[in-house]
């Protein structure tokens, strides 16, 4: 089965992300893998306060996925996957797309700034020609009735 590979993050723009893998998985029969990556400078600390922030970080990322993962199942028919790795963003990305032969694209969120698509968009896209699956950015202010239309 074709995975859709989205990003879980803090940002605005990652829900409409979210909506337009599982719209798209929904309407290809393909699946969503979400992918939460939690950066290495968060437990710079000593080693017992590093890991109670590491098992704070995975409740976090576990609260929001079953919120994204409930409307996934209940509006689109599609029961996504989590995988949570740590590192830098960009390269476990890459890693998660080289590790997995089902992913067929990976989803990102541009989003709405005078300063750009933001850091991950910007960073993903100078690897673009090297990927060995397509990008899709979608516009993080896009409306649902957009996204609705155009998958």
């Amino acid at each position: 089965m074709r995975k859709f590979l989205v990003v879980l993050d803090d940002s605005r723009e990652c829900l409409n992300a979210m909506r337009f893998a599982a719209m798209r998985a929904s309407k290809s029969g393909g699946g969503v893998e979400i992918l939460s990556v939690i950066p290495p400078d968060e437990f710079n600390h000593w080693i017992g306060v590093g890991d109670i922030m590491r098992e704070e970080a995975r409740e976090r990322i576990h609260a929001h996925f079953e919120v994204f993962a409930k409307w996934m199942r209940d509006k689109q028919g599609v029961d996504p996957e989590l995988v949570i790795r740590e590192g830098d963003p960009a390269t476990e990305i890459l890693a998660q797309v080289h590790d997995d032969p089902e992913i067929g694209i990976l989803v990102l969120g541009a989003a709405v700034s005078k300063k750009g698509p933001g850091p991950l968009v910007t960073q993903m896209t100078k690897n673009a020609g090297t990927l060995p699956v397509p990008m899709t950015i979608v516009p993080g202010d896009m409306s649902k009735e957009r996204l609705d239309a155009i998958t």
